[in-house]
């Protein structure tokens, strides 16, 4: 009896450390996963920034030229993760990660805000531009799913900068959609207040995601794999 129940629990801490390691190995394929997923947003916001610069400076849309900075931030804040991930077994990694995803929410914050704040003094508002609607009817779907997809790898990797990266995303992918709306109301009812307007909402929901990062940050121990968190 006493055998078989040596047995038993022999197996049950095999069949334990089995899940477990199934597990980890789990988190890091969603991880080298999200790797792939954040190069393709690198190469895509390159090729964003020339093409919304250029569309913006076109329509004299504040917003626009913003999003072309914004598109240099994200590719900023992938870049970050991509080396966070090649290197997130050491210590203190993911709260390093954060932290650089942090300055990026605040310094697109920062001068949204500022811009915006600029251009409603003036009274400045963009002329029509329809080339860059579809652009960026294109652009906010692209980002919409690229985000939904970061945050599923994010949960199952259980990363937080992932998952912060992925959230700069999505409000890539907001701000495409805002301006958007900003450039139909400017054009079809005069509204030339919604451009900068709607720049400064996303000013304000990226300075409330820079202190949020900055907060998950100092949470998380400086000496701890991401994945054990």
């Amino acid at each position: 009896m006493m055998l078989l129940e040596r047995g038993s629990i022999g197996v049950a801490h095999l069949t334990g450390e089995s899940m477990a390691g199934s597990e980890y190995d789990q988190r890091h394929q969603a991880l080298h996963r999200g790797t792939r997923l954040e190069w393709a947003t690198v190469a895509w916001n390159i090729g964003e920034f020339f093409i919304t610069v250029w569309l913006g400076v076109t329509a004299h849309s504040l917003a626009m030229i913003a999003f072309g900075l914004d598109s240099l931030i994200e590719v900023f804040a992938s870049v970050v993760v991509i080396r966070y991930i090649s290197r997130h077994e050491t210590g203190g990694q993911a709260a390093r990660a954060l932290r650089f995803v942090a300055a990026a929410f605040g310094l697109l914050a920062a001068y949204l805000a500022v811009a915006a704040v600029r251009a409603l003094l003036a009274g400045e508002g963009p002329s029509s531009s329809w080339l860059g609607m579809a652009y960026l009817s294109v652009a906010a779907v692209g980002m919409f799913v690229l985000a939904w997809r970061k945050h599923r790898l994010a949960r199952t990797a259980g990363s937080a900068p992932l998952a912060a990266e992925a959230t700069l995303t999505l409000v890539d992918g907001c701000l495409a959609t805002g301006i958007l709306v900003s450039l139909v109301l400017s054009t079809e009812f005069g509204l030339w207040w919604a451009d900068p307007g709607a720049a400064l909402v996303v000013s304000a929901v990226c300075a409330y995601e820079f202190v949020g990062n900055l907060r998950e940050a100092s949470r998380l121990s400086s000496d701890v794999d991401d994945l054990e968190q």
